[in-house]
């Protein structure tokens, strides 16, 4: 195995539409604290004149998550030619209580909620932010001996998927729960 130098995430750092808006729903929606503001009018990696307000808020004890407001830049977008359920930001949420708790809060702001899915391993809800981010709120579900499984399985599924571009039978198990309930 890889020699992992890192400790956890630092930061994940976005764009947003605006900064206060941004603030006013990962504060009062999400429940995370606001943490730290920098702005300044060149960017301190590269010197490009390009003013910009950079916003944290705690994920939890070292981890954040950051926005960039660039008001001297097009319209925020999207990649087109991916699913907007594909790039997503996941929250580690403690137990099944708490994500039914924050479904049933996120809602009482006017907010879609998908969910919860059981995904066998995890459970999650789903949600859009005011910037069109999609998020996750997600909980292990699943005991220590599903994640061995799905960590001893991932070689060849992979390998398969690299030879085929299918992993055919590989990853039925994750789904055998759904197929027994039948």
């Amino acid at each position: 195995p890889a020699m992992t130098v890192t400790t956890g995430l630092h930061h994940a750092a976005y764009r947003c539409n605006n900064a206060q808006e941004t603030v006013d729903f990962y504060t009062q929606v999400m429940g995370m604290d606001y943490i730290m503001a920098i702005s300044e009018d060149h960017v301190p990696s590269t010197k490009e004149p390009d003013p910009y307000m950079h916003i944290f808020f705690e994920i939890g004890p070292g981890s954040y998550l950051a926005f960039f407001e660039l008001p001297n830049s097009p319209a925020m977008g999207r990649d087109p030619n991916t699913p907007e359920w594909v790039q997503h930001i996941a929250f580690t949420v403690p137990d099944m209580e708490t994500l039914l708790a924050a479904k049933e809060r996120i809602e009482s702001h006017g907010i879609d909620v998908l969910g919860p899915i059981d995904h066998t391993l995890f459970s999650s809800i789903y949600m859009f932010d005011p910037n069109g981010h999609r998020l996750e709120y997600a909980t292990n579900t699943g005991g220590p001996e599903i994640w061995k499984k799905a960590a001893a399985a991932a070689p060849a599924m992979l390998a398969a998927w690299n030879r085929d571009g299918s992993t055919g039978d590989l990853g039925a198990w994750l789904h055998e729960k759904e197929l027994s309930s039948d």
